[in-house]
């Protein structure tokens, strides 16, 4: 199932937590783990969104990953995936 998430992260573009678990026929908190996992690993990094307190502000406005609650409070996360140099 990493594999096929990086295969999502590679294609680009942003997504969801829940469109990613849905994609993987999972759970949005298995999806948060393996982010997290796969950050140990090097392979994505999280980004802080310039949120000053609410998302309406947020420079990254409409790229959250995070679930639709966590705009409403400023609570997003932002992943990026490091570019594949042979992996």
């Amino acid at each position: 199932m990493l594999s096929r998430l990086l295969e999502l992260l590679r294609e680009g573009g942003t997504r969801r937590i829940d469109e990613l678990a849905l994609a993987l026929d999972t759970t949005p908190a298995l999806v948060e783990l393996m982010l997290e996992d796969l950050a140990r690993r090097g392979y994505v990094e999280r980004v802080s969104p310039q949120a000053s307190g609410s998302c309406a502000r947020c420079s990254s406005s409409g790229h959250c990953t995070g679930d639709p609650a966590s705009m409403e409070t400023g609570n997003c996360q932002l992943w990026v995936f490091v570019e594949d140099d042979g992996r």
